[in-house]
């Protein structure tokens, strides 16, 4: 007999998320804007604290707006960090921009401040900087926007999936001139697909929303001005949202405790290492990963096959950008400058693997997963 899959991080609902779209259904709200919509944009606001919020068909989309927002064209640099997913920087390109991907530190794997130090002296004058918040665990964010505010470039918050970490009090996504959060079916919460653009600028999210509904003139015919997009959120799955957003709390507490068991889990092994979860923060742990100590026999790829022959679903670390084959030209800053230098992000991503993290996991399967992982690292049978 097939063993239980256990997934990564799949969506978990509640019961709630029904009545807010049954709501849309029984008032025939089911065009792409109407009564779920205006809310769900409220009450994440209002959760985030950010005063102006725009709901849109990704966090592609929402990255995608807050570049064109800022201006972001043809010729012009942008920052990225390297270690993030693909999402986080083909926007930069779909503006015909050009990506400078900088490398991570050890401390929370995020972007590096210095790397980025280094990336002004070779680029100067770059048009934004996008901060990716890894695995929900916040960046350095001080650092970070004070060498950013030195140089006068706006700064982009990939909060993809850190909604609900927050940074010395105050949460990720709102503390950058944008804050993009995901909600895509494996966040933390869900709308199955969708995004959300947060700003204190309302002058900005409302020409998000305009933007995103095809640019459409005030004008009685349909007429357009310039070019607008198909990247409004649907008042069916803002309905979803609605009710996602009511149980985030707990969702929170269920991620910190699967990282927590994980490392308490292996303490007693020197070989493996949690990701690090920043001290200035408090990271919604969306995913619990870890890396193998260099000198282990062991490879991440055996334990995920181990994983995997039990029917327990694993993710290895994300590829750093500067090493996808679509970006292989782009340019790579370390701590040390650009060219051939030791990489920490390469050494996340050759060491490192993604655990199960699903919060509706029990004791059971969490002791299933543990006890595959360690008898992988410790040379025992399964």
């Amino acid at each position: 007999m097939e063993k239980k899959r256990l997934y990564l991080s799949s969506p978990t609902m509640h019961g709630k998320e029904q009545e807010f779209v049954k709501e849309a259904f029984d008032t025939n709200w089911v065009a792409p804007l109407g009564p779920n919509v205006n809310n769900f944009e409220k009450e994440l606001a209002e959760y985030v604290g950010s005063p102006h919020a725009a709901a849109l068909s990704s966090g592609t989309a929402a990255i995608h707006l807050a570049l064109r927002l800022l201006g972001v064209q043809s010729g012009d640099i942008v920052f990225a960090p390297t270690l993030t997913f693909s999402a986080s920087c083909n926007p930069i390109v779909y503006e015909n921009a050009t990506p400078v991907f900088i490398d991570s530190e050890t401390e929370t794997w995020n972007m590096s401040p210095e790397a980025l130090r280094r990336a002004y002296e070779k680029y100067p004058a770059p048009k934004a900087v996008i901060v990716v918040h890894l695995y929900g665990t916040p960046a350095k964010l001080d650092e970070i926007m004070a060498i950013c505010k030195e140089h006068g470039t706006p700064v982009i918050e990939d909060a993809a999936e850190s909604l609900s970490s927050t940074y010395k009090g105050r949460h990720t996504g709102t503390i950058g001139q944008f804050g993009i959060y995901s909600f895509n079916g494996n966040k933390i919460i869900t709308t199955s697909g969708g995004g959300m653009l947060v700003s204190e600028d309302a002058s900005l999210i409302e020409k998000a929303r305009f933007l995103s509904t095809q640019a459409r003139d005030a004008a009685r015919h349909y007429q357009h001005s310039q070019i607008g997009f198909n990247y409004r959120m649907s008042n069916v799955i803002a309905g979803i949202g609605r009710g996602q957003l009511l149980a985030l709390e707990e969702h929170k507490a269920l991620k910190k405790e699967i990282y927590q068991t994980y490392k308490d889990a292996f303490a007693d092994i020197p070989e493996i290492t949690m990701n690090p979860l920043n001290v200035d923060g408090d990271a919604n742990c969306w995913l619990s990963c870890m890396t193998i100590a260099e000198s282990s026999t062991v490879t991440p790829n055996q334990v995920m096959d181990a994983l995997e022959a039990e029917n327990i679903e694993c993710r290895p670390i994300w590829k750093p950008m500067h090493l996808q084959p679509v970006f292989h030209e782009c340019d790579f800053m370390t701590d040390k400058g650009s060219g051939e230098f030791s990489s920490v992000s390469e050494d996340i991503f050759n060491r490192g693997l993604c655990l199960p993290s699903d919060i509706k996991n029990t004791q059971e399967d969490m002791d299933r997963i543990i006890r595959i992982v360690r008898n992988q690292i410790l040379g025992a049978d399964v």
